[in-house]
């Protein structure tokens, strides 16, 4: 009954709502890793924004404006990783929280000890279990150029609320029943020890090396590279390549060689 009633909603906010074309078009041209999508996925893709721009909030603090491309800049990057996916993915929270540049959350904490730590560390982004995805927008922006940031905010902190739809980010999503959970925790585990071990030595990597953080933030960065630079995801970590390319349902790398083919 849920499912029905979802269902219908969701064919009611596509006749009702949409993004115009010419918007769409100047957004999607702001994110080149787009581009190895068919027209028939990019359709998808746009009704999926469309739904999502529906159900979630995306305001500006600190005196940002947030501009209608820049909600359909967000909506992309966070829509493209559950394109094959269901957006019930994204359950269970309503806003992104988009300040100008990186912001000082304030927020306190107290631990096991009963000891309280306060957070005041310049941060680009957050996603909170429950709660908000906050976006510097500064950030936000500079990640669209790949070859310059070596990162994307976006992705990296969607890919959190992903991770966190079974509960605290941990670097293991709610995986589909073909896909057993041992396979993927062995296989990301042997991977975040590895590149852990490379950063400890002090290599230079392709990889952002603050996926060395904790599993939760290797599982992040690794999404970012599967879905803007997916050969070279495939190249350093195949098995984690493969592992992705079954959750996410989709095959960036093979997609990025034929547009290079091209």
């Amino acid at each position: 009954m849920i499912t029905a009633l979802r269902r219908w909603r969701q064919r009611r906010i596509l006749k009702t709502q949409a993004i115009p074309e010419g918007l769409w078009r100047d957004a999607l041209e702001a994110l080149p890793f787009l581009a190895i999508y068919r027209d028939s996925e990019i359709a998808r893709l746009r009704e999926k924004c469309v739904l999502f721009l529906a159900e979630k909030s995306i305001v500006g603090a600190r005196g940002h404006q947030v501009t209608p491309r820049q909600r359909v800049v967000i909506a992309l990057q966070a829509c493209v990783l559950v394109l094959n996916l269901d957006l019930a993915f994204y359950d269970g929270w309503e806003n992104v929280i988009v300040y100008p540049d990186e912001f000082v959350p304030g927020w306190e904490w107290e631990d096991e000890a009963g000891v309280v730590h306060t957070n005041d560390e310049p941060m680009a982004g957050e996603a909170m279990e429950g709660g908000p995805v906050i976006l510097s927008w500064a950030d936000v922006e500079a990640s669209q150029d790949w070859d310059a940031a070596g990162m994307n905010l976006a992705i990296h902190e969607f890919a959190h609320k992903i991770d966190m739809r079974n509960g605290a980010a941990n670097g293991c999503p709610p995986l589909p029943a073909e896909m057993p959970p041992h396979v993927w925790k062995r296989t990301m585990l042997a991977a975040y020890e590895h590149f852990q071990a490379r950063v400890a030595r002090g290599e230079r990597t392709a990889i952002d090396p603050y996926a060395a953080e904790s599993p939760a933030e290797f599982f992040a960065v690794l999404s970012e590279v599967f879905f803007v630079e997916p050969r070279l995801l495939r190249h350093e970590y195949l098995a984690v390549y493969q592992q992705f390319a079954r959750f996410y349902r989709q095959e960036p790398a093979a997609r990025s060689e034929l547009l290079m083919d091209a």
